[in-house]
């Protein structure tokens, strides 16, 4: 388990799944229990339907738990960690920026902490000769106030 922070983060953020996914899981979830309750006994039928529910939003949340924070000098970005030290220039990236970045130019050595329904995401290089990662490519809702926070701490 990693080590609480002992101050006010200078900046998180979770990249929660959007309440549109939710609704569209759930009216996947109805249809399925639509399907189902014709074709097997209706009991059988909500309890198929009530695990569907109970591992989708096991996904959603665990998939939309990741988390962008700056504090104590280290970058969290999802289970990843970088001391501020070993960061390079930070760059917000717009929409067109960021797809660009994670396609046609992306570098297969990068680390990424990517949500597709996140189309804004914050590029930090890093300056550790060590590090085999030449940058950092993060979603994020808001990544300028990120660039700021980076900056404020470096």
């Amino acid at each position: 388990m990693p080590p609480v922070p002992s101050s006010t983060p200078a900046y998180h953020e979770r990249l929660w799944v959007p309440l549109r996914w939710w609704v569209q899981g759930t009216m996947l979830v109805a249809s399925l229990w639509l399907a189902m309750v014709v074709a097997v006994p209706g009991p059988l039928a909500w309890v198929l339907t009530a695990a569907a529910l109970g591992l989708m939003a096991l996904l959603f949340l665990s998939y939309g738990s990741a988390a962008v924070t700056l504090s104590d000098g280290v970058l969290h970005a999802g289970r990843a960690q970088i001391e501020v030290r070993h960061l390079g220039e930070a760059t917000a990236l717009d929409e067109d920026a960021a797809r660009r970045a994670a396609g046609v130019e992306a570098d297969a050595r990068a680390f990424l902490l990517l949500r597709p329904y996140r189309k804004r995401a914050l590029m930090v290089e890093i300056a550790d000769p060590a590090d085999p990662a030449p940058y950092w490519l993060i979603s994020s809702r808001r990544p300028q106030a990120i660039v700021e926070a980076l900056r404020a701490n470096t």
